[in-house]
């Protein structure tokens, strides 16, 4: 195979969009299934540029004929070859080779997936060949595409992409479960009064991987105006359920000069925007999500693209609650943080649309949610969709130097600590507000995945970090 060959090389996707036969198509991929007449071979080839398979027929007596019948399920092949109608039902065209060239060969005896219904729990254990498979290809496509509409919508608007810090020695909210980050030798660590000296530390102090890019986003958007991050978080909670990662994906935009009423409204223009973008895009992967994996997610998505969002305060939400029949597992009372059943009964049963709850009380949330004149409340909002709850969390932020330190103390937190943070009150503060938006909790609501780990290509969870 010629340099000029690999170039000309089309991808599967444009093959079986051509308005047109072609005397000559290249293509390489691997392939799903082989089966055998007798007359023809028929080769299902797939290259990951989209859900539909192109068919390649080998008649008997074609150049490529004893290659084709030595093929197996899982090898990659490179084929050269005319485009034509096929006179199949359900497919336009398929593929009559001139050339088939066999880069890698599959062992019919230990491949795992062969042609059958594999359960997601066995491909979790394969995650470096699931991608092969149809449904992750397809979430891998709709990663993808959903990506890139968070870039688009947020540069369309004027945000600044920013990267902020992955190690860091602020754990953001005080949670405390964090991933260390360390150089010290475990086994001679240096002691100081009974503690370890992290001064002997590679940083000087101890560090660890980020659980969120919020506060170092915030000082950025009080010198930048509007801006987004989007990028790794990982949280060291032992939580063995469909809905927590180790390590995912965040999206957090700051805006200054902003309200809590201006971070409602970008949010929910936000959602139909990816929204409305995965759906023109993703046609063909989001009908198989529909069909195999959740009748109706496409209703539901488009549902929420035309509605208009409620804004709801947490104290009528708690009214609502408790005034519905329905047995909850957690007990409503005010002051509770709303669980999933909650905010589920709310959107799918009370208010049959998507919500944005506001004004939570400041004992549930962060320190850095700005105070409102109740001093109960804070101006915090959740957006809360049908099937999955919780989707962004957001707020308006604290711009009040003096509140901001009563918080942290009122939370057990030093100030000294955020001193850096502390700052950017002290210093031309201005009202500002921001959200944040789990990427792997958005793409398992827009495609209908029941677990988080099939949504990402290589799940991180205690006690699992292969590949």
């Amino acid at each position: 195979m010629t340099a000029e060959q690999v170039m000309k090389r089309m991808r599967i996707v444009d093959c079986l969009k051509s308005d047109k036969s072609l005397e000559s198509c290249t293509v390489a991929g691997w392939v799903r299934t082989k089966r055998e007449s007798k007359e023809n071979i028929f080769i299902e080839i797939n290259d990951g540029s989209c859900l539909t398979n192109v068919q390649v027929v080998v008649g008997f007596g074609d150049s490529c004929y004893d290659i084709a019948r030595q093929l197996h399920t899982g090898a990659s092949v490179f084929i050269t070859g005319k485009l034509l109608p096929s006179p199949a039902a359900g497919q336009k065209w398929e593929l009559k080779p001139d050339k088939l060239i066999v880069y890698g060969d599959a062992d019919s005896e230990s491949y795992p997936l062969q042609k059958k219904r594999h359960s997601f729990e066995f491909l979790r254990e394969i995650a470096h060949l699931r991608p092969r498979t149809n449904t992750m290809g397809a979430v891998l496509r709709i990663r993808n595409q959903v990506s890139y509409a968070i870039h688009t919508f947020f540069q369309q608007k004027g945000f600044l992409y920013v990267h902020t810090p992955i190690i860091t020695t602020s754990d953001c909210e005080g949670a405390g479960e964090m991933f260390q980050v360390t150089t010290l030798d475990l086994l001679h660590l240096p002691v100081q009064d009974g503690l370890i000296d992290y001064s002997h530390d590679f940083f000087g102090a101890k560090a660890a991987l980020t659980v969120s890019g919020q506060l170092e986003g915030e000082l950025l958007a009080l010198a930048m105006g509007d801006i987004y991050t989007f990028g790794p978080t990982f949280r060291a909670e032992n939580s063995n359920t469909t809905r927590h990662l180790s390590e995912f994906w965040m999206v957090e935009p700051e805006m200054a000069f902003a309200t809590l009423d201006d971070d409602c409204s970008l949010a929910e223009e936000f959602l139909k925007f990816i929204f409305t973008w995965v759906i023109d895009r993703c046609h063909e992967d989001m009908v198989f999500f529909d069909e195999r994996i959740k009748p109706g997610i496409l209703h539901n998505l488009e549902s929420i693209i035309t509605s208009s969002f409620e804004i709801v305060t947490y104290t009528d939400a708690i009214a609502q609650l408790k005034q519905a029949s329905e047995p909850f597992e957690y007990a409503v009372e005010w002051g509770i943080d709303l669980q999933t059943e909650h905010e589920r009964w709310l959107t799918e049963k009370y208010y049959k649309k998507p919500i944005i709850v506001i004004d939570y009380p400041h004992e549930i949330k962060a320190f850095y949610m700005k105070q409102n004149d109740d001093n109960k409340t804070v101006k915090a909002m959740d957006v809360l969709v049908p099937g999955v709850g919780e989707i962004i969390g957001g707020s308006e932020r604290e711009d009040r130097y003096d509140v901001l330190i009563q918080r942290m103390q009122a939370m057990g937190l030093n100030p000294d600590d955020y001193w850096w943070y502390l700052d950017t009150r002290r210093y031309g503060s201005a009202p500002h507000a921001g959200f944040g938006l789990g990427f792997e909790r958005a793409i398992q609501f827009i495609t209908g995945m029941q677990n988080i780990r099939d949504v990402i290509p290589f799940p991180r969870t205690p006690g699992s970090a292969k590949f």
